[in-house]
């Protein structure tokens, strides 16, 4: 039996990137799937038709997750659309690639409110719905929570909230039966970076760096989501599974 079966889900930023992987993932494990997206609708309609194509239901919602009212809304939307709603994965991302006495206060609540503030508004949201079926949440950071990378400042903050945010909703949700962890990866060959002043000398820097060898793909980190959504993960509570392909550990 697939992992998934009959489970809904809603993937935040899953027009793209690993939040499309992962959309299509869930899918190909037996979910169906909610794919949440801001501006750019075509990429989100062809996730969407690859889930289709993967055996699962998809349903498309539009809602900038920087606002206020915007997660409870998709939240809302994805479980009208798909009758309930089992599992969270808070993808979703964006942010201001500039030096920390560069950067704004207008820079700082754009990037904080989508990284870190629509996770909580997201979960408080859904944790209901979840609740009703041991649902399970999983956020994605980044390794910029703990180390200093290059015009990172902003991200790196805001991941670093986001996992705070993991932990807290861990040990809260945890007696409700609901699970929430964190996937954090290293850089992740996807066109994110393009976004990045420094794009190059962050591929060839992560190239040179990881032990395994090789740049991080989407369906790296895919697999280790959909893990932490699984009923074997029930035990993992609040906690980061670092997928990085051992980038983080040399000095």
């Amino acid at each position: 039996m697939r992992r998934f079966e009959g489970r809904r889900a809603l993937v935040t930023g899953g027009g793209r990137g690993i939040g499309a992987a992962t959309a299509v993932a869930l899918a190909q494990e037996g979910a169906d799937v909610a794919i949440s997206y801001l501006r750019r609708e075509e990429p989100a309609r062809e996730a969407a038709a690859r889930v289709e194509a993967a055996g699962g239901r998809a349903v498309l919602v539009k809602g900038h997750l920087g606002e206020a009212d915007a997660a409870a809304q998709v939240v809302d939307a994805a479980a009208e659309g798909l009758g309930g709603l089992d599992l969270l994965v808070s993808n979703a991302a964006s942010g201001v690639a500039r030096p920390a006495l560069e950067v704004t206060a207008k820079h700082w609540d754009w990037t904080l409110d989508i990284n870190a503030r629509a996770f909580l508004l997201l979960a408080q949201r859904a944790a209901p719905l979840l609740e009703e079926r041991q649902g399970s949440m999983v956020a994605i950071s980044s390794l910029g929570s703990f180390r200093t990378l290059e015009n990172y400042v902003l991200v790196g903050t805001s991941k670093a909230a986001l996992e705070a945010l993991v932990r807290y909703l861990g040990v809260e949700l945890a007696p409700r039966g609901i699970t929430v962890n964190a996937v954090s990866g290293g850089v992740v060959e996807t066109d994110a970076l393009d976004h990045f002043p420094n794009r190059e000398e962050m591929v060839a820097m992560s190239r040179e760096r990881t032990p395994a060898g090789r740049m991080l793909q989407p369906d790296d980190l895919t697999a280790a989501i959909l893990f932490l959504l699984s009923p074997q993960a029930r035990m993992i509570v609040g906690q980061m599974l670092i997928v990085d392909g051992g980038f983080s550990l040399p000095a």
